[in-house]
């Protein structure tokens, strides 16, 4: 399999895919500083919540770095000013707040440490989250791939791929383990509206590995379903109740509900650090809504009449009952999701 790097961390800045230019134009945003991870997680230089949890933990690592001249008392208390700025930087994917916590967690755990010292064990540390997400993705691409059959249709939302981690992808890391083992794999990538990470991104990426694939507008989707033409569906998860229930990209509800309809499986692929243990029901997910711009604007050419209202969510919950299975590193979870979900709490 290709390695698209969604970030590397080299020459004390995180160098990112800027991915707000792509597929037209391939730039590397590089961040120096805390501030600008911050801005790099805001603007969606960098999405996906796998990737977003790694650039946190990049974030407070160059946080540290440029505290760690201060006297002990004050490094603590800016990085704990910085660490609070990036936990805000997007409210619904989870993997952002878990990689804060764990650089809190660090830092309290050491904090007799010199400034130094603690400054060098927080990009360790940001290392380590990049590391581990890559195996992850891999487990999660193993784990998947039992459920895809020889010369399966494959129907994907949003961009789950590299781009969206610093491995090989949630879902769309399934799609590329399937592909790789010979599996005759066909894929339709949903455009996913407004911003088109599907038209975008995860058509960018499957042609880059010469995935067989169509890029379809949101709509088409229900058509082919009904129609018996997808075998099965593959979304990520932006966070996951201890029920089962998932906040995912807006339209993923949508999927959920015809699939089940016909009887097509329903899969979300999603790291156990997607999975927020402290709640335990969809409803007590916060739902980032956006820029009124992203929907009446397209690549800044506006489309829709001058002063209409919007209503723009990013993001919706799909009810466990929708849900076919979620495929995790640890394996493949199935309902009762209530229970099944807390085996995996370390």
């Amino acid at each position: 399999m290709k390695t698209i790097l969604a970030m590397e961390y080299k020459e004390d800045a995180l160098h990112m895919i800027d991915q707000r230019k792509l597929p037209h134009t391939y730039e590397i945003f590089i961040a120096k500083t805390c501030q600008e991870v911050d801005f790099a997680i805001r603007d969606m230089v960098v999405r996906g919540a796998p990737a977003i949890g790694a650039a946190a933990g990049y974030g407070a690592a160059l946080a540290a770095k440029s505290y760690q001249h201060e006297e002990k008392s004050e490094f603590l208390v800016k990085m704990n000013e910085s660490l609070d700025k990036l936990n805000t930087s997007r409210p619904t994917a989870v993997n952002l707040m878990w990689a804060v916590k764990r650089m809190r967690k660090l830092i309290e755990t050491h904090h007799k440490l010199s400034v130094k010292s603690l400054a060098e064990l927080v990009l360790k540390e940001a290392h380590t989250i990049v590391r581990e997400d890559q195996a992850i993705n891999l487990a999660m691409g193993s784990h998947g791939n039992t459920i895809i059959p020889q010369r399966a249709t494959i129907l994907t939302h949003c961009n789950t791929g590299a781009l969206a981690t610093v491995g090989i992808g949630t879902a769309l890391g399934v799609v590329r383990t399937a592909h790789s083992s010979g599996k005759d794999i066909f894929v339709y990538a949903d455009e996913t509206r407004p911003r088109l990470q599907g038209g975008r991104l995860t058509a960018w990426e499957l042609m880059q590995e010469n995935i067989p694939s169509t890029l379809i507008a949101d709509s088409v989707a229900a058509t082919l379903i009904r129609d018996g033409k997808i075998d099965v569906v593959l979304v990520g998860a932006d966070r996951i109740a201890t029920n089962g229930d998932t906040a995912n990209k807006i339209g993923t509800f949508m999927l959920s509900v015809v699939a089940k309809t016909y009887g097509v499986p329903f899969y979300v692929v999603a790291p156990t650090t997607t999975i927020d243990f402290d709640i335990d029901h969809g409803t007590h997910i916060v739902i980032e809504e956006r820029n009124s711009e992203e929907v009446t604007h397209i690549e800044g050419v506006h489309i829709a009449p001058e002063g209409m209202k919007v209503y723009n969510p990013a993001f919706d919950i799909t009810p466990h009952e929708n849900i076919t299975g979620i495929v995790t590193e640890k394996g493949i979870v199935r309902a009762p999701y209530a229970e099944n979900i807390m085996k995996l709490k370390v």
